[in-house]
């Protein structure tokens, strides 16, 4: 067989020891204990970025020269359960899984390093992973948290206010370069001052809305500042608004003409730039992360016109930062916000 076949065969002989193997494992490592570390801290990175989520392991004490070991990282759910099987290698030879195919290897500058390497980081790859460390019948492990930096934004379809049930409202997400949020990253966006009283899909079913100053439609006045939520709904027929998720991305810019243009004009001019028309999410990274401030309004690609404030002033609208939004006007003449790859 291959080298990747050969891989795979080997790890699947691998199986929990019993408690009368574990004991003698114990006396095969005269007494010593496997130990796996990873950070305590969450590791950020964006969208587009690499990143290397370590992993150290030691044997306590010391059992001397380099073992043969074998590591195996997987992407958990929230609840710690295994989402899916990122990598497993053994030795020099690994093999990737998935949508990690490509892009993910297992970095080994020292002689206990097990960490992970991930390129081209993608919305979904935020989450927990596991480290695991198999030398003979010990097997140990931790985790590590991936966050991305991003921002959460509200997202509602041109159709109007809760129309789209949780299959569409991933989809519009998709839609505008972002994904569904998940709850600390829709709690991180409370933090840092979202309020908004329409409820939304969440990436694990649950609709949730944040609000920083509470009122009557709001769930009231009584209630303290927080993430309202509705609980688990049906993902096939209720139906709200989205929470969005985005990430840092660069190659947001403006066009203008004189007499503005049409949407169709708009992603014409964006094409000649050698670009297209930016999304929504696009737009809503370039405003936080490189601080676009427009106060011009410009067609994005589902036909909204937006502008981003980042300077409150006179004509700009309110008083706080923030994408305004024109809803999605039938006819009218604006700017447009293109989006280039760098």
């Amino acid at each position: 067989p291959g080298s990747a076949g050969f891989l795979l065969a080997i790890w699947g002989c691998h199986s929990s020891p019993s408690p009368s193997a574990a004991q003698a494992q114990v006396d095969y490592f005269n007494g010593a204990r496997l130990v796996v570390e990873t950070s305590r801290d969450p590791v950020y990175s964006y969208n587009g970025a690499n990143v290397t989520l370590p992993c150290h392991y030691h044997y306590e004490p010391d059992l001397g020269p380099k073992r043969k070991i074998r590591i195996k990282w997987s992407k958990l759910r929230d609840d710690f359960t295994k989402e899916q099987d990122v990598l497993v290698a053994i030795g020099k030879t690994y093999m990737a899984f998935g949508d990690f195919k490509g892009r993910a290897h297992i970095h080994q500058a020292s002689r206990h390093e097990a960490s992970l390497v991930i390129t081209d980081v993608r919305l979904k790859d935020d989450g927990k992973y596991r480290c695991e460390v198999i030398d003979g019948l010990e097997d140990e492990n931790d985790v590590v948290d991936l966050r991305l930096k991003g921002i959460v934004f509200p997202y509602q379809p041109p159709r109007g206010q809760y129309r789209l049930n949780f299959h569409e409202a991933e989809h519009v997400c998709q839609d505008q370069g972002a994904i569904l949020a998940n709850f600390n990253q829709l709690f991180q966006a409370w933090s840092e001052g979202l309020d908004w009283c329409n409820a939304g899909w969440l990436a694990d079913g649950t609709v949730q809305y944040p609000i920083r100053l509470p009122r009557k439609p709001c769930g009231g006045v009584h209630l303290a500042p927080g993430i309202r939520s509705y609980g688990p709904r049906h993902r096939h027929l209720h139906r709200f608004d989205a929470f969005c998720f985005s990430s840092a991305l660069k190659g947001v810019f403006y066009l203008d003409r004189p007499a503005g243009m049409t949407l169709e004009e708009a992603k014409q001019s964006c094409q000649d730039a050698g670009a297209e028309i930016a999304r929504v999410g696009q737009l809503y990274s370039a405003w936080k992360f490189l601080r676009l401030d427009r106060c011009s309004a410009g067609w994005l690609a589902d036909g909204s016109v937006r502008y981003p404030i980042v300077t409150p002033r006179a004509n700009c609208g309110p008083a706080e930062p923030g994408v305004r939004s024109f809803g999605f006007p039938s006819k009218g003449r604006f700017g447009v916000f293109c989006y280039r790859e760098r």
